[in-house]
């Protein structure tokens, strides 16, 4: 099942502008918003410019831990005084939270945002607060050093729900299931094709060279003197052994 609930496909990292009567019905009907952070006080205290000269403000008992280098969020109009709305952005994650925890299962397809990147892997928000990790050996089938090889951030993508933690309230998901199977990957790929490909690693004993031909499809060729990590390549497909769902590959030039 798809779910764009809380990152709607319409969701853009800018400033919002709003009418006043737009955060009124906001106010009555429970709706979430979005815009952008420009400037936090000393005391914690976070400031929306939300447009028409109206200023929002997300008190630090309603703002919760912010992403580094993230200034865009969802937030709830909780409150309007004359030209200034009171916002929550935990009302948001709350909602979300219990979204995620309660209707979600193992399986489903969600709408994500990259938010954060780590050597062993990324964490992608999945709704307005919850976030859910994307382990490095979850991206793809072609290794890697980095998740940043593949990802951004502020990138958007699709994930798969792997796995519900309910109890400890964590989400570990799969980006490497939606690029497609072995069989989809090698359909449009002949036997005696020269195509373009990344060098990745090596075997152990440095006798072959793993060769990511597409983003979840990679192939072994001879290892070869000289070649090194992240390099293209052109290759020749020698062999595919879909029983084995293998692919053998002979370097043409690099």
């Amino acid at each position: 099942m798809m779910y764009q609930r809380f990152i709607p496909e319409g969701w853009e990292e800018k400033e919002k502008s709003y009418s006043y009567e737009e955060l009124k019905n906001a106010l009555e009907n429970n709706t979430i918003l979005e815009g952008k952070i420009n400037n936090i006080d000393n005391k914690y205290n976070a400031y929306i410019n939300l447009g028409n000269n109206i200023k929002g403000i997300i008190p630090n008992k309603k703002l919760g831990i912010l992403i580094k280098g993230n200034p865009y969020v969802q937030f709830k109009v909780e409150n309007i005084k004359n030209n200034t709305c009171y916002l929550s952005r935990k009302a948001v994650k709350e909602e979300s939270m219990s979204w995620a925890i309660n209707d979600l299962n193992n399986g489903d397809v969600v709408d994500g945002i990259v938010r954060n990147i780590k050597p062993y892997g990324a964490f992608v928000e999945i709704g307005g607060g919850a976030t859910g990790l994307l382990y490095i050996n979850d991206i793809s089938v072609a290794r890697m050093k980095t998740p940043e090889e593949k990802l951004k951030l502020g990138q958007k993508i699709k994930v798969k729900i792997k796995n519900i933690d309910k109890e400890n309230k964590k989400f570990y998901l799969s980006y490497k299931e939606l690029l497609g199977t072995w069989q989809d990957n090698i359909k449009d790929l002949k036997e005696g094709a020269i195509v373009q490909g990344i060098v990745k690693e090596t075997t152990k004993n440095k006798d072959g060279v793993f060769i990511e031909l597409k983003p979840n499809l990679v192939g072994m060729c001879e290892y070869k003197e000289g070649i090194q990590y992240g390099q293209k390549v052109e290759v020749k497909v020698k062999k595919i052994i879909p029983e084995k769902k293998k692919i053998k590959l002979s370097i043409v030039s690099c």
